[in-house]
């Protein structure tokens, strides 16, 4: 399962709401090779299911995944960060062995 947090969830709508974005839009995550450790996230919002995806419900938003992904992201939440050093949306994830110091890698 992939969670999201309270304050992603009030961050994503925000901007689903300034997008105009369809009511039948959902988060889309998905892990990529690269990055300086190995791996990295990628997040957009989508429309279109795929008959290979893995799909997760939480805090009233879906989250949609490939099936190689998930294989990583299992566990994982996302998060929302807005203070002085905020870092935008990332991912709280327990099958991370290490990441890179921008927080934009991991490996497993």
């Amino acid at each position: 399962m992939i969670s999201v947090s309270d304050k992603a969830k009030e961050r994503i709508l925000e901007i689903l709401a300034a997008d105009g974005a369809e009511k039948n839009s959902f988060i889309r995550v998905s892990v990529l090779s690269g990055g300086c450790s190995g791996l990295t996230y990628k997040m957009d919002f989508d429309t279109e299911q795929k008959d290979s995806d893995e799909i997760f419900e939480d805090n009233g938003l879906k989250v949609v995944t490939d099936a190689r992904s998930v294989l990583y992201l299992f566990g994982t939440t996302l998060e929302f960060s807005d203070g002085l050093n905020g870092k935008g949306f990332y991912f709280n994830n327990p099958n991370a062995s290490r990441t890179c110091s921008c927080g934009e890698s991991f490996a497993v």
